[in-house]
């Protein structure tokens, strides 16, 4: 079975995990996902992720989903910006505040997946892959 957009099952997988209250979610793996998924880990929304195999051998990507104290979870809204049909590029002047810096936008450049912020730092626009806060 082939998937015409990875990331957004990505995303629906890590969304329904965590309205589930779930502790981990397993996905198949890539290396675009395992960058967002650094990404995920390093803006604290997820407590840790690993590439581990299943049960027919394959390969997959695990992450340890993050809750708060009332058991809510850290990542309240998913958002996919740019689809396969409809690609969405910014410049580095347009990157979008999410939620007024309190949620971060994931960006693929031509140095790497980065975070909004990063792409600020290093001047650098791309392509907007998601909105997570």
């Amino acid at each position: 079975m082939s998937l015409t957009d990875p990331i957004a099952d990505m995303l629906t997988r890590i969304r329904n995990a965590c309205g589930s209250k779930h502790r981990r979610v397993d996905m198949p793996v890539s290396k675009l996902k395992t960058e967002i998924a650094r990404i995920l880990k390093e803006n604290a929304y997820i407590t840790d992720y690993k590439v581990v195999e299943n049960a027919e051998g394959r390969p997959v990507l695990r992450l340890a989903l993050k809750y708060a104290q009332g058991g809510q979870s850290v990542i309240r809204e998913l958002h996919r910006v740019s689809t396969p049909g409809l690609r969405k590029y910014v410049g580095v002047g347009e990157i979008p505040r999410v939620r007024n810096g309190l949620g971060m936008a994931i960006l693929s450049t031509s140095r790497g997946v980065m975070s909004d912020r990063e792409a600020r730092q290093s001047r650098t626009g791309g392509e907007l892959l998601a909105l997570v806060w």
